[in-house]
Parts: C-alpha cells; sequence; structure tokens
C-alpha cells in the first residue's frame, strides 16, 4: 500500500499541473470503488477552478470553492496528469478533465486502480469528512514530537509499533517506516507501549520525522505497483535498514535481522540493537 512520502510524492508530482486550472468535465468509467462515487462528484465538480491540493494522511483533497474532491490510493491506486487522448486501460476508472492554460494543452487527472480499494468522495466546503474527523497530527510538524508519543502512550500494553501505526495518535507512518523509525531509535518493536521512556519516544519521534522527510525527497519507497506520477520509480527503498531483511545481518551489528507478525503486519528488527 503507498505509504505517507508516496502519497505526499503523488501530490507534489500532480500539483503544479491541477491548481488554478478549471475542470471541465469528469468522466465515470465506474460509479464505484471502495465506495460508490457519490454524485457531487459530476455534478458539482465539473466548471470549478482548484485552489489547492493538499494531503491529509494518506488522502488527497482537491479543493475548490464548491468543495473537495477527496482520494485515496487504496493498495494500487495511482494519480497521472494525462493528454485528453491518451489510451484508457481496463482499470482506469475516473478522468477529471482539466481546461488548457496559456502554457499547458488540456490535460485529464487519471485515477488508475486495479484493486479499487481507493476512493473517489466529497466533502462540502467549510466541512471535515467523517474519514478524517478523527486522524492524529501530522508527523512532519509541531504538533507531533516524543512528549505527544510518550502522554499517549502511558498505560498502553499493545505493541509500540502498533502503537506508532494507529492513525489516532499521529496519521501516516505505516507498516514500512514504523519499522525503519523503530530501528533507528533502537526500539525493540514488540515493546509495550507504555514501557517506553519519554527520552526514548523524542528519539522515536525525531527518527519518524527525519525518515519521512528523507523518503519524500527520495520520491517514496516503491512497492510492487506504486510508481512515482513521471512515471520513474522511486529509490528509498534501496535504502531500507530493516524492512523486508529477515535473515539477513543488521547494518549496525551483524545480527541476523529477525522478522514477527504484528497486528496482521510483518515486522522486522535486529534482536541485539533494538532493545
Amino acid at each position: 500500500m503507498p505509504e505517507l512520502p508516496e502519497v505526499e510524492t503523488t501530490r507534489r508530482g500532480i500539483a503544479p499541473h491541477l491548481i488554478g486550472r478549471r475542470v471541465t468535465g469528469v468522466t465515470l468509467r465506474r460509479t464505484d470503488l471502495r465506495w460508490p462515487i457519490p454524485p457531487q462528484i459530476t455534478e458539482l465538480l465539473p466548471g470549478q477552478r482548484i485552489d489547492a491540493v493538499e494531503r491529509r494522511a494518506k488522502y488527497l483533497l482537491l479543493h475548490t470553492a464548491a468543495g473537495s474532491a477527496l482520494l485515496h490510493l487504496g493498495m494500487t491506486g495511482v494519480l497521472r496528469v494525462l493528454p485528453p487522448d491518451a489510451l484508457v486501460g481496463k482499470h482506469d476508472h475516473v478522468d477529471i478533465a482539466l481546461e488548457a492554460t496559456a502554457t499547458e494543452a488540456p490535460r485529464v487527472l487519471r485515477f488508475t486502480d486495479a484493486r479499487r480499494f481507493g476512493c473517489l468522495l466529497w466533502q462540502p466546503p467549510g466541512a471535515t469528512h467523517e474519514l478524517l474527523a478523527a486522524l492524529g497530527p501530522e508527523p512532519l510538524t509541531d504538533d507531533f514530537d516524543g512528549d505527544l508519543l510518550w502522554r499517549l502512550s502511558r498505560g498502553r500494553r499493545a505493541a509500540v509499533k502498533l502503537f506508532l501505526m494507529d492513525n489516532a495518535i499521529v496519521v501516516g507512518v505505516g507498516n514500512i517506516y514504523a519499522s525503519e523509525a523503530l530501528f533507528a531509535a533502537g526500539i525493540d518493536p514488540r515493546k509495550p507501549a507504555g514501557d517506553v521512556s519519554r527520552a526514548r519516544y523524542a528519539r522515536l519521534a525525531a527518527e519518524v520525522k527525519r525518515i519521512l522527510a528523507w523518503a519524500i525527497e527520495r520520491g517514496g519507497t516503491t512497492l510492487r505497483d506504486f510508481i512515482k506520477p513521471d512515471g520513474a520509480p522511486g529509490y528509498f527503498f534501496r535504502e531500507l535498514q530493516a524492512y523486508g531483511r529477515e535473515g539477513e545481518p543488521c547494518l549496525a551489528c551483524g545480527t541476523p535481522i529477525r522478522q514477527v507478525v504484528l497486528g496482521q503486519r510483518s515486522t522486522f528488527w535486529c534482536p541485539k540493537c533494538q532493545r
């Protein structure tokens, strides 16, 4: 599943082609993805100018005066900005047509999703969609730090990795980056969240920020279906320290990396470096 850096990479890739442009039409080749596509997408979005492209957690919002189109890439979703006559593939479910500008011909924002676990929904002006209402802070903002993690973890017996992946605590720290941040911070992912000290949470928060920022700059982590909007793969996957390296020597101490399943997700850690 695309994680926060991949979604942010997508936002940065499509935003320059969308902001300030008017939507001239919407083509739905099916009426549902993970959920039914609401009628506002075809009734209210055409004719509107896209004023901003925002990311909230792993959601993308195309803001207009009439409301916002809310997109999630799911497991296999991809957004691309293409010529209107670009060949339509089997899994190309939505085209949002964009007017021409002084410097660019007409374009379409095409949503491709083979497994259809993504979504295209609508958020009215001044409202917060129910999918966004209970989300925690963004990890790359000042609202997220070690003190927040320490305070919210008191009394919790769940594994610290699952705690870190809880979107009510902090958004967008998915499986790959949680494993990498815990490795960098030297924390055993199986450790109860309530047993981690304030000082260690300070380091963990700092590593989350560092790793996510670095991954965004490197273009996200390419796994299976996800590629950047310009068609080039991300490169951060070549630099993973723990994730996906079961049995391989730890890059810090040489101890074989171990794997365990936590919350139905594969977790990788070094038994010597992470305590």
